[in-house]
């Protein structure tokens, strides 16, 4: 059991590089032994492509070992035709005699399917080598499948004595406040190239002028999203320089305008759960958000979010806006970066 977990440890390790490439697909790594040495190895690299089982057995040089072998992998192996052949069907086609899994696949098409066509097969199938680890790895594709909406991530930055931003009005000669150093922002960007989806507020796209995108880190672009319930943007926000794909949630109409799409939703029928609905509708599994300070407290208080990640600086603003009132987890972590700190929390509701 001790070398189970030890080679399930690996796949979560080579699973862990497809972060942010892969999604809706999720994270997957596949280690082969041979009478205790790793002879394959291998991981999903991007949305598409092989699956982590395929890489690994085509990564084996001597495949006449392939019958005395144990393949691991930390998510139930695929037994249906999707972008890519049955991983079930390659496994069996090699007579690999035993496979080690790390969790099952909530997604409908699988769920217990894979594991099942093995056994009936003739292979011996451990399952829940490493259970709770491979999970969280892929919580955002767990989220997605059990609760049907994207994986949420708050993101914020305040300052020593709990202010988000000083009073500002939109359109006002102010510059957005920087309450965290350069470094701190370039991790932002990073975030931005794991998740799909990243969204904000009127109020933040009026007075902040966002771009939303990828700037100081190198990875795909996130869709963006903004809520603007009386379509009172415009002018030359970067939201609406159609750089790239944008949804705008309003009250008023349906429309596309090149790379950007307007969908209107009801804003008297609880409108968080309808833009979730849609993003959901549409494959997105997770989705950042950065704020405003509305924004971010209402999916607090409507216990819709998954993670939370608060940058507190040094610098001190007297009063302005609060930072939103999230309270205190029992999964809460803090690290120390120079003379600034990183929160996480994680919402276990």
């Amino acid at each position: 059991m001790e070398q189970d977990h030890l080679y399930m440890q690996r796949c979560i390790d080579l699973a862990r590089e497809g972060l942010g490439l892969t999604a809706p697909n999720p994270m997957v790594g596949s280690v082969i032994v041979h009478n205790g040495v790793i002879i394959g190895e291998g991981y999903h690299r991007k949305y598409g492509g092989h699956h982590a089982e395929v890489m690994a057995l085509q990564s084996v040089k001597d495949q006449s070992l392939l019958p005395h072998s144990t393949l691991y992998v930390n998510l139930e192996p695929c037994c249906h035709h999707g972008k890519t052949p049955p991983c079930t069907d390659l496994i069996l086609r090699y007579r690999i005699p035993r496979i080690v899994i790390g969790t099952t696949d909530p997604y409908d098409e699988v769920a217990g399917k894979g594991i099942a066509k093995l056994r009936s097969n003739g292979c011996r199938v451990s399952v829940g080598v490493m259970k709770e680890e491979s999970r969280r790895l892929n919580q955002r594709f767990f989220t997605f499948h059990e609760k049907k909406r994207p994986f949420i991530i708050l993101k914020w930055a305040q300052t020593a004595d709990g202010f988000i931003d000083v009073n500002r009005l939109p359109g006002a000669a102010q510059k957005p406040n920087w309450i965290t150093s350069e470094k701190l922002r370039m991790l932002v960007h990073k975030w931005r190239t794991e998740e799909p989806a990243i969204m904000v507020g009127t109020q933040t796209a009026l007075k902040d002028n966002p771009r939303l995108n990828v700037r100081d880190w190198s990875g795909p672009q996130p869709l963006r999203i903004v809520t603007d319930r009386q379509l009172g943007l415009g002018g030359k926000l970067f939201l609406l320089d159609g750089s790239q794909p944008t949804i705008i949630f309003n009250g008023k109409l349906d429309k596309t305008n090149g790379s950007t799409r307007y969908v209107k939703i009801d804003y008297e029928q609880d409108p968080l759960g309808q833009i979730l609905q849609y993003l959901y509708a549409e494959n997105i599994q997770s989705l950042l958000v950065e704020g405003g300070r509305e924004l971010l407290q209402s999916l607090i208080n409507t216990k819709q979010w998954d993670e939370a990640r608060i940058f507190v600086g040094t610098m001190f603003f007297g009063n302005g806006i609060k930072a939103p009132d999230i309270g205190l987890s029992p999964s809460m972590s803090q690290v120390v970066i120079g003379k600034e700190s990183f929160f996480w929390l994680r919402n276990n509701e």
